[in-house]
């Protein structure tokens, strides 16, 4: 993958909490009549960052598994005139069932926002700009 970890997040504190629709602050009930804030601080020491281009999903009765990865073209096969990719896995996400749903909910918000901005973000094979080849 791309860049590993952030060199200037090692060794720093606990960044303040970012209240974001997704996750808002959490409010537990501290007695009859009253609620009790509290507080999310997001911690990004241990932070890696990775790109993808390719993703594949998998699921047991308990779990679901989403691999994220690079997928590339074999040197060897194409200069055979075989072409053939690789899907190179750098990264597994194991996740429970109720914590998929809801990261599908979000992403589906976020993909609903950046489209009402934007427009529709089309899933045929056509890259931006009308570059016929590139993916």
């Amino acid at each position: 993958m791309a860049a590993k970890s952030d060199p200037d997040a090692k060794g720093q504190p606990p960044t303040e909490p970012q209240p974001t629709e997704a996750q808002p602050a959490a409010e537990q009930p501290a007695g009859e009549g009253q609620r009790q804030e509290i507080r999310l601080r997001i911690d990004e020491r241990n932070l890696n960052t990775s790109y993808a281009n390719a993703f594949r999903t998998d699921a047991t009765a308990d779990e679901v598994m989403l691999y994220f990865g690079l997928n590339l073209i074999n040197p060897v096969a194409a200069q055979q005139g075989k072409p053939e990719f690789i899907f190179q896995v750098n990264e597994r996400v194991v996740m429970s069932y109720r914590m998929t749903k809801r990261l599908a909910l979000a992403l589906a918000q976020m993909i609903r926002r950046h489209e009402e901005q934007f427009g529709e973000i089309a899933l045929d094979r056509t890259p931006r700009g009308g570059q016929a080849g590139a993916q």
